[in-house]
């Protein structure tokens, strides 16, 4: 092929594309993701960031050093992350989107690689996500089939993934009432019900800097627990929900020893996180907020029987 016509679909590639990224005082890690943006091979139609209202001159930063970025502003720092992004995905123009957070780097080949990819699976696919590295993991996950073998899954990595903007619309984009945790894999259960399908291509590695695992921290421990049971109302059968608490008690008395590759690794050590009586008790105050949220679960109920669904239990 001719270098003009590589260039030629170089740029038809480009067109489709918006990258979004949700940032909340995260200037230095932004500051490298957008220099790796800006390396692509194939560039992005538009960077959009969603700036949380930061105070450590992350704003500031985008404006100087990234004039090509749309910056968008949020007035506080009190919204989560589930409505950050939807800003973002309401905003943009591309019939794919990106979905970054702001301390990830990607290879300079993510966009080309990703669109290729997207190219050779066709629309059943709305979402391919990547294969994330991060500090910590360890070398039995780095190893495992699970990591390296391209695959259906059940929800997506929310770090580094492309998404169909259309499906994403059609779905409604993050569940809102989560807040922040657990919004890929709620958003992935009405993809499915959609017919459309999230495959992981391991071929794509993206540096991710948090830590591996469930995140630490009360905040974490409720969300992850809260809402996992506004996800079990509105697309469990009920009587899924109703053994679930024994399907839970009893990997809990496995005691986590069986090495299994999750489908995302944020709830990685979610036992480990409990730690004693005081998460015991966020345990309770996060199902009891997660059964108050019954009724807006049933008027958004759709029973998910895909192939692809499951629990969320490695």
């Amino acid at each position: 092929m001719k270098e003009d016509q590589r260039e030629d679909q170089k740029e038809d590639r480009r067109e489709g594309v918006s990258l979004v990224i949700s940032v909340w005082n995260r200037r230095d890690d932004l500051r490298e993701n957008l220099q790796a943006i800006r390396e692509q091979s194939v560039a992005p139609l538009e960077v959009i960031v969603v700036d949380n209202d930061s105070k450590d001159g992350t704003p500031e930063m985008v404006l100087e050093e990234f004039p090509e970025v749309r910056l968008i502003r949020m007035p506080h720092s009190r919204f989560g992350a589930c409505t950050t992004f939807n800003i973002g995905f309401a905003s943009a123009r591309g019939e794919w989107i990106g979905i970054l957070d702001d301390d990830i780097v990607l290879p300079p080949n993510w966009v080309e690689g990703m669109l290729q990819k997207a190219e050779e699976v066709g629309p059943e696919v709305a979402v391919l996500s990547s294969r994330v590295e991060e500090p910590e993991m360890p070398e039995w996950f780095l190893k495992s089939d699970g990591h390296l073998t391209p695959r259906y899954m059940a929800t997506f990595r929310g770090c580094a993934s492309l998404a169909r903007a259309d499906v994403l619309r059609d779905c409604g984009f993050y569940d809102e009432e989560l807040f922040i945790f657990g919004n890929e894999r709620d958003l992935t259960a009405r993809i499915l019900n959609r017919g459309r399908r999230v495959l992981y291509v391991p071929e794509l590695r993206v540096w991710h800097k948090a830590p591996f695992g469930m995140r630490k921290g009360k905040r974490s421990l409720y969300y992850h627990v809260r809402n996992f049971w506004i996800y079990a109302f509105k697309y469990l059968p009920f009587s899924k929900i109703a053994a679930f608490p024994f399907r839970f008690l009893w990997k809990a008395l496995r005691g986590g020893k069986k090495k299994e590759v999750a489908e995302a690794t944020g709830t990685i050590g979610f036992f480990a996180s409990i730690g004693g009586l005081p998460g015991v008790w966020i345990l309770f105050k996060a199902t009891c907020a997660g059964f108050l949220k019954i009724p807006y679960c049933l008027r958004n109920r759709e029973v998910c029987k895909h192939e692809d669904f499951d629990l969320p239990l490695k």
